[in-house]
């Protein structure tokens, strides 16, 4: 089981000074940055998944988040050594797709099949997803001749129109890359009637989209559907699907590979998992920067409280938080340091019993990911990209163990 995971510029500065906050003032974003890949060893996961709407935008009033000296230097240099991919102890690959959710609600997408080609070959990618058009409902007792299915069917048959020009023009351009077909649908049947579509056309890796706002239940029914009509030495690969717990079941019914960003997005973007253990995940320590909270900013401009009582709270706080990590404290004087700042920014609600917890346990002390080792409780806490992302690279770490033990550690 191959585990990808979606790029989208995400690094972090090696020369970050923590206590600062402070960066080298000659420091190039992404040249000088590094990758999840290359902070952690081995690396975290089996490849990335890059998407053309990550890189150049969807249109030409609608751009990515590579700058346009980041995809000169990608479509020039190849994907290995844009991203580095010698440094990682086994060669990741590299997957591509259309990032269909960043055109879902467009009538048509937006890219050729030869724009897609290449992009996927002049870039070097291991395998290329065919162009295609997401669809999100779920409708099971839905088939494709009643009225109310109309636009996903118009959406599916252009998923594989696209799919079939895709697949002989990858043929006739002799690709170096490994075509994969898309199977979207709204129930089980409709992912079935894709998945065998697909195979008549000649493909043996087979995409499934449209299944990240799917429950468990529902994701297991569409994949033993297609189970029904996959071919032995047919693969699957679940985009934007993760669930850790299910992955044994999943390769039992033909997925090889999955990509996703929750264990890292979670990080920062969850309100209480935000840092994984192999057995729990517990939440940040929020000590947001002064200068960097929007509620706190509109107090101190108008006028209820000073930005120097802000600024004394905040220093508080993380002067107490290391020392506590240096066992220099107990760690009552460290909650109320956190419960005094936090009635500045967010006086709505009180944390100190999650933060407890979480300092108590002190479970970066236990992790044996380098991130966790060299910054300590810093990782822990939510602060700034530079402690969020690392944070995310951590539970990517923990998240490649897991997926290791569910699987058997020989796994590959």
């Amino acid at each position: 089981m191959k585990f990808f995971f979606p790029d989208s510029q995400d690094q972090v500065d090696p020369g970050f000074d923590f206590i600062t906050e402070e960066r080298d003032p000659f420091r190039v974003r992404q040249r000088d940055d590094r990758y999840a890949h290359e902070v952690l060893h081995p690396a975290p996961f089996d490849g990335l998944l890059v998407s053309k709407a990550i890189v150049d935008g969807t249109t030409s009033a609608t751009t990515g988040k590579y700058t346009g000296a980041q995809r000169h230097r990608l479509y020039s240099d190849g994907a290995e050594a844009f991203f580095r991919l010698a440094t990682s102890t086994t060669r990741l690959k590299i997957m591509g797709d259309c990032g269909a959710f960043s055109y879902v609600a467009e009538t048509y997408p937006p890219y050729t099949v030869d724009e897609v080609i290449d992009f996927y070959d002049g870039c070097g990618f291991d395998y290329g997803i065919s162009v295609d058009h997401v669809i999100f409902q779920y409708e099971p007792s839905i088939d494709r001749h009643d009225p109310r299915a109309e636009e996903w069917v118009r959406r599916q048959d252009i998923t594989l129109e696209l799919a079939g020009d895709f697949r002989k023009r990858c043929r006739t351009r002799s690709v170096g890359f490994i075509p994969v077909g898309v199977a979207q649908g709204w129930s089980p049947d409709s992912y079935a009637t894709a998945v065998t579509q697909l195979q008549r056309m000649g493909y043996r890796r087979i995409a499934l989209g449209g299944m990240v706002p799917l429950k468990t239940h529902e994701i297991l029914a569409c994949l033993r559907a297609v189970n029904d009509v996959r071919r032995s030495t047919t693969q699957l690969h679940l985009l934007g699907i993760s669930r850790c717990d299910d992955i044994p079941t999943f390769a039992s019914l033909g997925v090889s590979s999955f990509d996703s960003t929750s264990p890292f997005r979670r990080a920062f973007k969850d309100d209480r998992d935000n840092y994984y253990t192999p057995s729990r995940t517990y939440v940040a320590v929020r000590v947001p920067q002064v200068d960097g909270n929007a509620k706190l900013k509109a107090r101190i401009r108008s006028g209820e409280i000073s930005q120097d009582q802000a600024i004394k709270f905040e220093r508080a706080a993380l002067d107490l938080l290391r020392r506590y990590d240096r066992d220099e404290v107990d760690l009552e004087p460290v909650l109320d340091a956190l419960r005094d700042y936090s009635t500045l920014w967010n006086g709505k609600s009180d944390r100190t019993d999650q933060y407890r917890v979480t300092l108590a346990d002190r479970p970066w002390r236990a992790c044996p990911c380098s991130l966790c080792q060299h910054i300590g409780i810093e990782i822990v806490l939510f602060r700034g990209s530079e402690r969020n992302k690392r944070r995310g690279f951590h539970n990517l770490y923990v998240f490649e163990q897991r997926l290791r033990d569910q699987l058997g550690r020989d796994d590959t």
